[in-house]
Order: structure tokens, then C-alpha cells, then sequence
């Protein structure tokens, strides 16, 4: 098959862009249950660069540990071109993973990359493929992202290394995103470095995208939009408190930095949130917890201090009133609740 024939599909839009230059060749090593979201949000605006300029900017091959398909995380294979231990790859290589990560990328998979990198390659991870660049050793000193569903379970595994919550970071050859249309964000990144703002622009209207996010952007929504609120005092106290999630409930120490009374607090709970304060501090700690069984080993003890309960038993009560399942078996059990 040549190039052109695997390259270059045919469409309608075009925009003209001077011939010249070596096309970008990317790499993809899809993980067990990657996030196929993700992994086709990266490679479609590198198809649509090609089919937009009828030309080979970029190329593209899939690996797998053993060059055998990869079922994502959806449960659907995906096959894939060759063995990653089999090959030299040149230009850009992504580790593509989702749920369950830990353990996932191997000791092998991290030298692999590491040589990449310190061979000049440029390395990255989509989703959670920053565990791997972890695994790697090469995410020290360096701005990295993931998906925010699996930062808690990261850190927890990995104290000296903290992800941005951004949509996507770019540091020193290492490129990383959260997964999702984030990926999209990052290739127009690539591309309009690569070939220009305009032929980025194309890509994302054929993308139907309406904007694209900078790197410095966040995952998620503002905490004013989450809690549907903008009362100013509200978002104060559900900040600080959210900051202390591991720390004993201190609603009086709150109520003394906002300068405000602890009644003060519980009313603006109250008639904002319809919860108590006790209660939304109680809710974030139990979806610590539950992040943390499913995503770590952690032993539920371990995750129970982590996740600010004063005791095991006080964490597994409150996780089977909430979620209807032990900790325990919830996370023997994939995370079934």
C-alpha cells in the first residue's frame, strides 16, 4: 500500500498549504482498555491534515505489547501494525491507556521509552498514558497531565509527581493530555505549529469543533459552575474545604478564614447546595475513596486515611449507605457497584 493510499482519503474541503518538508510521523502504543475517545480524537486531525491539503503531513502506526489487538476500554479490538519491542519508531510516540492504569505499562515499556526520549524523540501520553512516562522516569521537574478522574489514584502512587489539571502540557519532548476531545486540543496544538494556524483552523471546523483550548485551560468546569452557584462566600468555603480533604472536618477553622460565623456557613449549604457542609465534605471524601479503590491496590484501611475517614469502619459504612456495595467488594470486583 503506498502513502497516498493509506494517507490520503479524498474530500471536498481543501486548503492549499506550499509542498514541502518531511511529513511528522506519530506513534500510538495502545495499553489494555485505552480509551478509544481519546486515541481517535489524536489520530482523525491528523487524517484530516492530510485529506484538507492533499498531502502526507503526517504519518501514523499503532503498537501493541505483543502486535496483537488491543481491546479498548469499551471492550472493542483494535488491531494494530507491529509489536512496540519490534520497532525504532522516529518522530512522536504516544502511549494511549484509560481506566485501570496501574500496572498496565511494563518495567520494559518504560526503558523503551526512556531511550526513545533520551534519543531526542518526543514521548507523551493520552488519557492516562502519563503512567507510563512515569514508569519511564521521565516526568520529574516537568508540567504532565491526565484525565482528572485519575489524578487522586496517581498521586497516591506517585507523591513526588503532581499533574496540571489542564487540558494538555507540552514540556521538554514530553507531551501529555486528559483524554477525551483533549486530544483533538493537542493535535491542533501539533498541527498549527507544524503547518500553521490555518490549516489548524480547517481541521477543527471538520472536527465540528467550535473552539480550541490552550494548554493552559482546565478540565473541568469552574467550581461556580459545578456547584451552579457564583455566590462569592459559598465557592470560598466549598474551596477551602475541598482543599483539606484529607484533614479532620474544621468547619469552625473555615468559618474564622472567611470571616464568617459557622451558622453563616451551614445556611449558605443549606440554601445553595441543599446539603450540609458535614455532608458535602462527607460526599467528596467518599469519591476519593472510591477513586482510589478503583484505580490503586490500595488496602481499604489505606484508602480510607487517604480519603480523611477517621476509621475503616466509619469509610465502609459511609461507602455502602452512598454507593450500595462494600469497598471491599467493590474493589475486588472491577469497581461493579
Amino acid at each position: 500500500m503506498t502513502d497516498a493510499e493509506r494517507y490520503l482519503p479524498k474530500g471536498s474541503a481543501h486548503v492549499t498549504l506550499a509542498p514541502g518538508g518531511a511529513a511528522v510521523s506519530v506513534s500510538f502504543v495502545l495499553l489494555p482498555k485505552f480509551t478509544l475517545l481519546a486515541f481517535s480524537s489524536a489520530i482523525e486531525p491528523l487524517r484530516m491534515a492530510n485529506q484538507l491539503t492533499g498531502q502526507v503531513l503526517f504519518r501514523w502506526q499503532t503498537l501493541s505489547d505483543d502486535g496483537l489487538p488491543v481491546a479498548c476500554s469499551n471492550g472493542v479490538p483494535i488491531v494494530v501494525d507491529a509489536a512496540w519491542p519490534q520497532t525504532r519508531p522516529e518522530g512522536i510516540i504516544f502511549v494511549c491507556s484509560g481506566v485501570e492504569p496501574e500496572g498496565k505499562a511494563s518495567v520494559a515499556l518504560g526503558d523503551w521509552l526512556r531511550a526513545l526520549w533520551r534519543r531526542g524523540r518526543v514521548v507523551g501520553g493520552l488519557c492516562t498514558g502519563a503512567y507510563a512516562l512515569a514508569q519511564a522516569g521521565i516526568l520529574g521537574g516537568r508540567r504532565f497531565t491526565m484525565h482528572w478522574d485519575n489524578i487522586d489514584a496517581f498521586v497516591e502512587n506517585h507523591p513526588d509527581l503532581v499533574p496540571a489539571r489542564q487540558v494538555f502540557c507540552i514540556d521538554d519532548r514530553v507531551m501529555t493530555c486528559a483524554g477525551g476531545v483533549a486530544a483533538a486540543d493537542l493535535m491542533l496544538n501539533l498541527i498549527a505549529e507544524r503547518f500553521g494556524a490555518a490549516l489548524a483552523q480547517q481541521v477543527m471546523n471538520m472536527c465540528l469543533l467550535t473552539q480550541r483550548r490552550d494548554e493552559a485551560d482546565q478540565q473541568t468546569g469552574s467550581l461556580a459552575a459545578r456547584l451552579g452557584t457564583r455566590h462569592d462566600k459559598l465557592l470560598q468555603a466549598a474551596a477551602y474545604l475541598e482543599a483539606r480533604i484529607e484533614e479532620g472536618f474544621d468547619l469552625d477553622a473555615c468559618a474564622a478564614h472567611l470571616n464568617l460565623s459557622r451558622r453563616q456557613i451551614e445556611r449558605l449549604f443549606a440554601t445553595h447546595l441543599g446539603v450540609t457542609p458535614v455532608r458535602y465534605m462527607n460526599d467528596l471524601r467518599l469519591a476519593r475513596g472510591r477513586a482510589l479503590l478503583a484505580e490503586t491496590d490500595m488496602k481499604v484501611t489505606d484508602v480510607a486515611v487517604a480519603s480523611g475517614f477517621a476509621s475503616a469502619s466509619h469509610f465502609s459504612k459511609s461507602f455502602r449507605k452512598k454507593y450500595g456495595v462494600s469497598p471491599y467488594r467493590f474493589s475486588h470486583f472491577g469497581g461493579a457497584a
